[in-house]
């Protein structure tokens, strides 16, 4: 059995994990989710812990998938997720109109974007947004959507970028 699927899952306090004969669902402070229980993996809850086996010979590897998923759906209603772009050029901004994300981004209009349930953005300065949300696939997927609007090119540098990421730049081509 791989080594991640043996680990258990500590349940921090206020976290309750449900099963239910078709779905898992995990509940807290940031809010619920809940995920379509996979055939051959079994779990069992007890004392704040949570331990997952597989049910069969040929369910390793999905085993350790689920328990991952389940561990980042534990921290997610605890702590909850949180991805920071940054917006580099002149004249790139970034601003919130009520639910929606107003992006100035160097085009002859500007770019709205609408936040999907469960998902708040902010944008602390100008160049700045901040993403966060319980479910860590979802925080990521609308991270990589406002990044795909001006992905960072590698002369200048400009475009929307991940506050962690470095850029590769490219010499300018010479004369």
């Amino acid at each position: 059995m791989s080594r991640v699927a043996k680990k258990p899952i500590a349940l921090p306090k206020g976290v309750d994990l449900n099963l239910q004969a078709d779905t898992i669902s995990v509940k807290g402070p940031k809010g619920t989710l809940s995920l379509a229980k996979p055939a051959g993996v079994e779990i069992n809850v007890e004392n704040g812990t949570a331990n997952l086996s597989p049910a069969g010979e040929g369910n390793v590897a999905i085993t350790g998938t689920i328990r991952a998923i389940l561990a980042n759906m534990v921290k997610g209603v605890s702590e909850g997720f949180e991805r920071k772009l940054e917006l580099v050029g002149v004249g790139y901004r970034a601003a919130m109109q009520g639910k929606d994300l107003n992006l100035s981004l160097g085009f002859s209009h500007p770019v709205l974007f609408q936040a999907p349930e469960g998902i708040t953005i902010s944008t602390p300065t100008q160049t700045e947004i901040v993403v966060q949300g319980a479910d860590k696939q979802r925080v990521g997927e609308v991270a990589a959507k406002i990044r795909s609007f001006r992905p960072p090119e590698p002369y200048k540098g400009k475009g929307v970028k991940y506050s962690d990421e470095t850029i590769i730049r490219k010499e300018a081509k010479k004369a």
